[in-house]
Formats: structure tokens, sequence, C-alpha cells
């Protein structure tokens, strides 16, 4: 009887096999990048409720930080500021501007700007400002560059990998207390061995068990 395959038809069960499993390889990389937060969550900038620029506020007028969220070194949670901070000098600076119009509603109404998040973090994990904060890191090392910003926009991942690095190795991004809030900061060239005697004398030790950021 003849053969109805030839071969060469040996060869499809292993190629297949192969072609499968670079296939899969590749699959998995894919959803490795693309559903990452480097990919899905940096960059992220709504639009908000106002036109507000802090490359305006906190670069060419040099605010510091902590004038509107008033609470990075005391609370966990970093707050919005109230429309009462904006009106501190926007009742007498640019009154008839139409961009402050919702915020000149909010003051007379009383009722909130629904001001949009930009930085999120799952439900299952926690953080505290104020830990951070005094404890030598800097605003700009994980929000960027704000005071660049004409729209605020996520710049990093916050990913749990991510905040791993400087748990891991703290001396190479914590810095001088007052100088957390600075935007360009530049470190000293003897930048780790102070970190590391301050690291020495402070106690201070990031945790790295699953415990300190899930609950």
């Amino acid at each position: 009887m003849p053969q109805i395959f030839s071969k060469k038809a040996n060869l499809i069960p292993a190629v297949s096999l192969v072609a499968g499993l670079f296939a899969s390889v590749f699959i998995l990389l894919l959803i490795w990048y693309y559903f990452s937060p480097e990919f899905t969550d940096v960059g992220y900038a709504p639009e908000q409720p106002v036109q507000y620029s802090h490359r305006l506020h906190a670069g060419q007028l040099g605010m510091d930080c902590q004038y509107c969220h008033t609470s990075v070194q005391s609370a966990a949670h970093s707050n919005i500021p109230a429309t009462e901070t904006c009106m501190n000098c926007h009742a007498q600076i640019k009154r008839e501007s139409l961009l402050l119009v919702p915020v000149r509603e909010s003051w007379a109404t009383g009722k909130s700007i629904e001001w949009i998040k930009v930085h999120h973090l799952p439900d299952y994990a926690q953080f505290s400002h104020a830990v951070h904060v005094n404890n030598g890191v800097g605003c700009e090392t994980c929000h960027g560059r704000i005071d660049q910003m004409e729209i605020v926009a996520q710049a990093e991942p916050l990913s749990m990998g991510w905040c791993l690095e400087c748990h891991r190795q703290p001396e190479l991004f914590l810095r001088p207390d007052d100088a957390v809030t600075k935007m360009g900061y530049v470190q000293p060239a003897d930048f780790v061995k102070r970190n590391l005697e301050r690291i020495r004398l402070e106690g201070i030790q990031p945790p790295e068990n699953c415990s300190a950021c899930h609950y």
C-alpha cells in the first residue's frame, strides 16, 4: 500500500511544538511589557477641571510643594489643596481670569473642586507619604519634575519592583531633609557616604517583607 504522507511529514509535530513554545514565550513577553505599569500607567495625565500649571506655580514662581500639599510630613496621604488655598493668592491676583471661574464658583458655593487623581496604587497596597518624606525621599523621586509639567503626568511606574529598588539600596536615593521638596536637586559627590552614615545613625531600615506594604 503506498504511503499517503512523505517522511517529511514526521517533522510536523516537532515543528509545531517548537513554534508553539516560541509563540508562548512571545505572548508572555508582550503581556509582561504591555500590561506592566511602565506601559499602562507612566504618562497618564488626565484633564483636570481647572487648568492649573505646576510649571508656572512650582517652576517659575518657585512655590514649595508643601504650600498646597500640607499633610505630606504628617499623614499617609498627600492632601489636595482646598479652594481656600487657591484663593489666598487669587482673591487679589488674576481675579477676572476665565481659567479661574471654577475656583471662584467653588469659593462662592462651598462645593469642592473635583480634581482627578493621577497617581493610583492598588487597594491592597499601603503607602505613607509621611514615612518617606521624613526619611529623605524627595517628591521628585516618585513624582518626577513636577516643576516642568504643564499638566501633571505620572512619571514613574510605582510598581512593586520599582519600590523595592529604593528599599534595597536607600543610600542611592535619599537626600537631606531640607531638599526633599527641591526640584532638580543635584546630589553631592559623596552623597552615598553621607546617606550610609544617616541610615546608620537614624536606623533607617526600609522593609522588604510583604506585610510592610500589603494588608
